[in-house]
């Protein structure tokens, strides 16, 4: 098919259905994890050695939620950027920066669940908070050593209009899509293997024996289940999509065209707004691995439903009164 025949991409799709995502991630995901963060802050004295990396998740989401309201003005001007090219590449940075030390802080949390669960013995006073802070503080090394060459890509189209891309212009779309997908066997797929291999071992342990913890069985499987809807929901769409769109531009490109690249990209934009429910989502580990956040959050919900309750109560007396 000539690349006159190639149906057009729809453009303004993102600036419809993007806004609305990144409003309602950023409203959730900030009280969310303030919430998180400040009952981490009041229970410091308990801070164990997952919750170190249960702390940095919250940091990581907390950094990319407030670039948030940049992107919403970015869309809601027609996928102009206004901000500065600097500014354009620092946000893109934050967005993986918060997307991968996201998926690393949960493969050691799983990895620090399979030792606790499987190898309890080998582990006992040798998982410390110290070691937990040495290896957040390698998966910040780490991620933000493999996303900074996202920067040196321009964000800047070629018709003189700044619309801070995602990924980059046309020109250098090949290049980039090497780097992606280098950057999604690393940073994504090796993760996501060790993840589960570590869960499949652990629920097969906890599902052969009998004389499991039912606390810690309920907790693992509660873990694995929340672990199953990030992965799904966030991290694997995105990752395929977004090779697979900028493989259709490489195409493209070469006058390679498809009917199937509007759908592509369509499919690809939903997957980049579902992928920041992420930092909306991870607040869901504090509740998991803090017993005492758990109960406050039960505690909490308690006393909404007699309160809302006893208005109601108040509501139908004072109605009744009224119709006397």
């Amino acid at each position: 098919m000539n690349a006159t025949d190639c149906e057009k991409i729809s453009k303004s799709f993102p600036q419809t259905f993007l806004p609305p995502v990144f409003i309602s991630v950023f409203i959730v995901g900030l009280f969310a994890n303030g919430w998180g963060l400040n009952s981490l802050r009041r229970n410091w004295q308990k801070l164990g050695d997952v919750n170190v990396f249960v702390l940095n998740l919250g940091i990581a989401d907390i950094l990319y939620l407030l670039t948030l309201p940049f992107l919403i003005v970015h869309y809601l001007r027609g996928s102009k950027w206004i901000f500065g090219e600097v500014f354009c590449k620092v946000t893109r940075f934050c967005f993986n920066l918060n997307l991968y030390c996201s998926i690393g802080f949960l493969t050691c949390i799983s990895v620090y669940r399979y030792l606790a669960i499987v190898h309890p013995m080998r582990v006992m006073g040798r998982l410390t908070v110290s070691h937990s802070v040495i290896i957040s503080i390698i998966v910040w090394v780490f991620v933000s050593v493999q996303s900074l060459p996202d920067m040196f890509f321009p964000k800047k189209d070629v018709n003189g209009t700044f619309q801070c891309f995602d990924t980059t212009t046309t020109e250098y779309v090949e290049e980039y899509l090497q780097y992606s997908i280098s950057w999604t066997v690393i940073g994504f797929c090796i993760p996501t293997l060790i993840t589960v291999a570590c869960y499949g071992h652990v629920i097969a342990l906890l599902c052969c024996k009998d004389n499991i913890d039912k606390v810690l069985k309920q907790r693992s499987l509660t873990l694995l289940i929340i672990l199953i809807l990030l992965f799904s929901i966030c991290y694997i769409p995105y990752h395929v999509l977004k090779n697979f769109n900028l493989w259709s531009r490489v195409l493209s490109k070469h006058n390679v065209c498809y009917k199937w690249f509007n759908s592509v990209y369509v499919a690809q934009r939903i997957c980049r707004g579902l992928v920041c429910l992420n930092s909306a989502l991870n607040p869901l580990i504090y509740l998991h691995v803090n017993e005492d956040m758990s109960a406050y959050f039960r505690q909490l919900c308690r006393r909404t439903r007699t309160a809302a309750s006893q208005l109601s109560s108040n509501t139908l007396l004072s109605n009744t009164f009224r119709n006397i």
